[in-house]
């Protein structure tokens, strides 16, 4: 019972012993070497245990022990096969973790390699895009500046030439302004000159207006004084006139029995007609003329009658 106890202990730990390599071979690889190495000793040490105490707990006859004792025996060596491969498979496992390892190292470094290989290609790209923006900044300025020194130029000329022209205009307004400056003196004196004859002459216009005021109040004197004696002259040649006509209707009158009037022509019946004073004589006709001058002969006759 010993053996058989033993023999059934030692295959249960079989299986956990492979899980439990099995399970180390996902850790690190330096983990992994450590447990292979560690495995492999106690697999060993155990299958020797494990064959000896079979072999001193197998009874000397009975069928059934010995063919149980081969089968534990045969499942030992499957067990042994078993962590043999199981040894093989971590000693793989760590082979392959240690190029994984190699692997994963070559691929950090070359990463790093490539981080600094890209990392050099972006400064450069960044330095040569960064130097051809400069660049392109230098001629965009240079382009710039030319342009706007061409445009100041052009400003600087249109400036100068409405300069030229204000100047100019200047010029000639000033000298056109001394002109009339001048032309305003002389004028200026001219006026003085012909006020000063104008005074004087007004002076001598006022003296003369005043003497022929004088003489003209003389001479409305003396006018009043003629008029005064034509006035009576008037008066007495009217009154001659009167007594002319009145003689010359006497006359007339006397003559009427010889064709009297109307063997006057018209021109001496308008003399007539004016010494007696009839008045539209110039428009009457020779007839008009002849009874006019009848009727004014008559009237004094009837004012000696009454």
């Amino acid at each position: 019972m010993t053996m058989f106890e033993r023999t059934r202990t030692g295959l249960r730990e079989m299986p956990s012993n492979t899980a439990w390599v099995l399970s180390r071979v996902l850790k690190p690889a330096e983990a992994i070497g450590d447990a292979a190495d560690a495995v492999t000793a106690s697999a060993r040490d155990r299958g020797r245990a494990l064959g000896a105490a079979v072999v001193d707990a197998a009874p000397g006859g009975g069928d059934s022990v010995d063919i149980r004792v081969r089968r534990a025996q045969d499942a030992l060596e499957r067990a042994r096969e078993a962590e043999d491969r199981a040894v093989e498979a971590s000693r793989e496992s760590k082979a392959l973790a240690d190029r994984a390892r190699q692997v994963s190292e070559r691929g950090r470094a070359r990463l790093a390699e490539v981080d600094r290989e890209t990392d050099q290609q972006v400064k450069k790209r960044v330095a040569e895009a960064q130097k051809a923006a400069d660049e392109f900044v230098k001629r965009e300025r240079r382009a710039a500046e030319a342009d706007a020194e061409e445009q100041r130029q052009e400003v600087q000329e249109d400036v100068d030439d409405e300069i030229e022209e204000a100047h100019v205009e200047a010029e000639a307004s000033q000298q056109r302004a001394e002109e009339l400056v001048e032309e305003a003196t002389e004028a200026l004196a001219e006026a003085r000159r012909l006020a000063d004859e104008a005074a004087d002459a007004a002076s001598g216009v006022a003296e003369e207006a005043n003497r022929q005021a004088r003489q003209l109040a003389d001479e409305a004197q003396q006018q009043e004084r003629d008029a005064e004696e034509l006035v009576a002259a008037t008066e007495e040649l009217r009154e001659r006139a009167a007594g002319t006509a009145k003689h010359t209707a006497r006359e007339l009158r006397r003559e009427a029995t010889n064709g009297g009037l109307k063997s006057y022509n018209k021109p001496e019946l308008v003399d007539l007609a004016a010494t007696i004073g009839i008045k539209g004589r110039t428009t009457m006709t020779k007839d008009e003329l002849v009874a006019a001058i009848t009727r004014a002969s008559r009237k004094p006759e009837r004012g000696r009658r009454r």
